[in-house]
């Protein structure tokens, strides 16, 4: 079908069906903002905030993976949530799974968006990944939710989705091109990134079919168990458990247990349940860039122009993957 096509038609083709949307979302957000009630700055700001809590995950990884291993890391930090999750599920009266089903659906999802997730994310910083390019390799999950895992749940995916899904990923190959050299170990790390990928994508889709009615606080409070377990079965294997609780890795964990685990996972819930699903999925669109633009003062990481094109073309790809999206959404209202 798409044989025969030149590169300038290609180009031609994704701004015709980007642009347009990129334009359109620029208006409406703009008169949104300057339409605004002082009574409602704040619902325009939580999404602003979110987007700048979730992108301090990576950086917050960066920060204490230099004092433990990934593993031992991420064993501490779920057991913490869990932890916080079961008292405040206590005290709140919250109810629990009554059937082991139920439990065993929702710590598999645990394994996929926390375990496999997370894991691979802190495997790839570990292994030399920056946290912007880590940021941006793992933004690819709402192209492939859309595109491959989509299907699942009977959505119809478009020529478009696709074209959107094949100039992302060049994108993210572009970004990644620099670790080929080093293939022992940091391309291993864009290797766990991209798993933390698959992770994400898979626990979504699950997430949808077998635990939309779970109480977030006891559900969650499964999940990070699950994960935990999980995390400490792979420390006990292969890492040494050895942890520097130097100061600056307290206060990682703190900010990712904190802030991250309880804090922004509960604003996402929050904005979902807004009424604003597909605009909080397209909210992990602006994480990469803006964990990149905090990564430079605090690590002195830098963007190679290779990675300023291929963000570029993340950019694209999502933009036309979305448009699609809310075209199809608009119909189905209508």
């Amino acid at each position: 079908m798409w044989q025969g096509v030149s590169t300038c038609e290609w180009a031609g083709l994704a701004i015709d069906y980007a642009l347009p949307d990129f334009i359109e979302t620029l208006f409406l957000s703009a008169k949104k903002i300057f339409s605004a009630t002082p009574a409602n700055l704040l619902f325009f700001g939580a999404p602003a905030l979110f987007v700048v809590l979730w992108s301090t995950g990576f950086i917050g990884a960066k920060m204490g993976l230099p004092y433990a291993e990934p593993a031992t890391f991420l064993a501490i930090r779920f057991f913490a949530v869990a932890a916080i999750l079961a008292v405040v599920a206590g005290l709140t009266g919250a109810a629990w799974p009554d059937n082991h089903t139920d439990k065993a659906h929702i710590a598999a999802v645990g394994l996929l968006v926390h375990g496999i997730y997370l894991g691979g994310i802190f495997g790839g910083i570990s292994l030399g990944v920056t946290a912007g390019d880590s940021a941006l390799i793992v933004g690819m999950q709402p192209i492939l939710t859309a595109v491959l895992v989509g299907p699942i749940l009977g959505e119809t995916v478009r020529a478009r989705q696709w074209i959107g899904f094949v100039i992302g990923t060049v994108g993210v190959t572009l970004v990644s091109w620099r670790y080929i050299d080093d293939l022992d170990s940091t391309l291993t790390g864009v290797v766990l990134c991209v798993v933390a990928v698959m992770g994400m994508s898979l626990g979504t889709i699950y997430q949808k079919r077998f635990c939309a009615q779970m109480n977030l606080l006891t559900g969650s409070c499964i999940q990070f168990l699950a994960a935990a377990l999980f995390m400490l079965l792979i420390a006990v294997a292969w890492e040494s458990g050895q942890v520097n609780w130097t100061g600056e890795f307290v206060f990682a964990l703190g900010w990712l247990v904190i802030v991250l685990s309880l804090g922004a996972m509960t604003l996402l819930w929050l904005l979902v349940r807004a009424q604003a699903a597909t605009q909080v999925a397209s909210l992990f669109f602006l994480v990469p860039p803006v964990t990149a633009l905090i990564a430079w003062p605090l690590f002195g990481e830098t963007l190679t122009l290779k990675s300023v094109i291929g963000m570029g073309l993340v950019v694209l790809g999502i933009l036309l993957v979305k448009h699609d999206r809310s075209e199809t959404s608009r119909k189905e209202v209508g």
